[in-house]
């Protein structure tokens, strides 16, 4: 209602008014040598000015209303004109199409079987966030012997298809499936290996009618700054009695981000994780593994005699994602990541996420503690928001390592507008003579691939000779994660 006087009186002023009754006429001048003006005079020029006034005011007021309904116009057309993003219909049908989705079947699957539903997972968040709380929460799910119920990628929890993210619609869910594979999202376990398989939410209240519900911070509450570890036996110990329990959906997480962010409480369970058949069976789906084909040419061409990854059997897990001889990936964050680097990390002196902070890699973070503003907000870019000159020094660096050596084709996964990657493409290239240098800018896709395009540069940067990671993006970090497990060389993955 404020806003609404406003406007009026704002349109209101654009008007003038007539003169009131109770001002005064201009007296007539006693100047020496000049003639008195006849009030007759003086009226006739503050009527000539006054219409002038209404005049300019009224072409004003039609400007202004005119541009208004031209934007309006323009942002009708814009909704109603602009594609919509796909709703993965297809997906979705396969995963209520599961075989395990059978209440006839043995133990463990079936109505006797056990389950876990993570009803609070992350939502709203970016694809590394979401991704490195689903694998722990489904492996909290095979340490308990019990089917993991997986949900969709989830922007929006509301009813709408649709979202809008930088004022462009986007899927409010993703099914998990249009981006990975595995036993995470109901494939098969190992054939020695009797866990459930995994099912979604559809099916666990079929199943599930008399479900036990737990707050997770009646297991946080218990403990300062639990590990990893130590969440996973207090949740075992708590729902050991219970066949069916749903994590109630509101905060915390059952692993919240101040577990991701610590190295000492992440990777104290990594021996065990990085082992399960959550770890070695995870794949990416067939729709992300097609788009990285599709773009071999853009990374790094393939050999003739190379069969495209989509087309071979999904067998071996994680192990059928070998380096790619001669690649270097580069993950550079720009946008909104610069605003988190010095408002929030530097502010709060944060380092490197948990999973970027392996002992074994080079690079470790580290940030004296007598160390002066200036000295710091250049740490801090150099690390997580590097120039193009720094990008290019660093560059140099890695490629006289012996990890570097044979270095041949570049690829630049990044969200950063055309124009910079232009500039940072023409500066490495003016200091080495790179047989092909390629971004995230370059890649094409289809209208599904489109919106899981961060997973198919995750494939790229998991299968690059050299990784060059974002020590504080957890996107670098599951691209680290999955490197590691593949028992990829510690000093081919490297930070700025």
């Amino acid at each position: 209602m404020t806003a609404l006087l406003t406007s009026v009186k704002w349109l209101s002023d654009l008007l003038p008014s007539r003169a009131r009754k109770t001002e005064y006429d201009l007296l007539p001048s006693n100047a020496p040598g000049g003639s008195p003006k006849s009030p007759r005079a003086c009226t006739g020029l503050r009527r000539i000015s006054y219409l002038l006034s209404v005049r300019r005011r009224l072409r004003t007021l039609l400007v202004v209303l005119g541009l208004l309904v031209s934007a309006a116009g323009a942002l009708a057309y814009y909704i109603y004109t602009i594609p919509l993003p796909p709703l993965y219909s297809r997906f979705h049908r396969a995963e209520l199409a599961l075989p395990q989705h059978n209440v006839s079947l043995l133990f463990p699957e079936g109505r006797e079987g056990k389950y876990l539903w993570v009803a609070n997972h992350a939502s709203k968040c970016g694809w590394g966030n979401a991704m490195q709380e689903l694998f722990l929460n489904a492996y909290l799910a095979y340490r308990t012997d019990r089917a993991f119920v997986f949900d969709n990628y989830t922007w929006s929890r509301g009813e709408e298809d649709y979202s809008l993210y930088n004022l462009k619609p986007i899927p409010s869910r993703i099914p998990l499936t249009a981006l990975i594979r595995g036993p995470i999202v109901g494939g098969p376990f190992p054939s020695t290996d009797r866990t459930p398989r995994a099912v979604t939410p559809e099916y666990f209240y079929e199943v599930c009618p008399n479900r036990t519900i737990i707050g997770s911070y009646t297991i946080r509450d218990q403990f300062a700054d639990p590990s990893a570890g130590t969440l996973i036996r207090a949740w075992s110990e708590r729902m050991a009695p219970h066949q069916c329990v749903e994590v109630e959906s509101s905060p915390p997480e059952v692993f919240d981000e101040h577990v991701f962010a610590d190295a000492g409480r992440l990777l104290d369970i990594w021996p065990q994780f990085s082992q399960s058949p959550i770890v070695q069976s995870f794949g990416w789906s067939t729709l992300v593994e097609l788009a990285f084909d599709n773009n071999r040419e853009v990374f790094s061409p393939a050999s003739p005699f190379e069969a495209p990854i989509s087309s071979v059997p999904f067998s071996r897990g994680l192990a059928r994602y070998t380096p790619i001889p001669g690649l270097l990936v580069l993950h550079l964050r720009r946008g909104d990541f610069k605003g988190h680097c010095y408002d929030v990390l530097a502010e709060r002196s944060i380092g490197y996420t948990g999973f970027n902070s392996f002992p074994a890699l080079p690079d470790h973070w580290s940030l004296p503690e007598d160390i002066s503003g200036a000295d710091k907000r250049n740490i801090y870019t150099r690390h997580c928001f590097p120039d193009i000159d720094m990008i290019v020094a660093r560059v140099e660096e890695i490629r006289a390592t012996p990890a570097g050596r044979g270095l041949s084709h570049l690829y630049i996964m990044t969200n950063g507008s055309p124009s910079w990657v232009a500039r940072l493409k023409a500066a490495l290239q003016a200091r080495y003579e790179w047989t092909h240098v390629g971004s995230s800018r370059d890649m094409m896709f289809n209208a599904e691939q489109k919106y899981v395009a961060q997973a198919v540069d995750m494939l790229v940067a998991q299968r690059a000779q050299v990784f060059v990671g974002n020590g504080f993006s957890t996107l670098s970090g599951m691209v680290v994660m999955l490197r590691m497990a593949n028992n990829v060389d510690p000093g081919a993955t490297r930070h700025w």
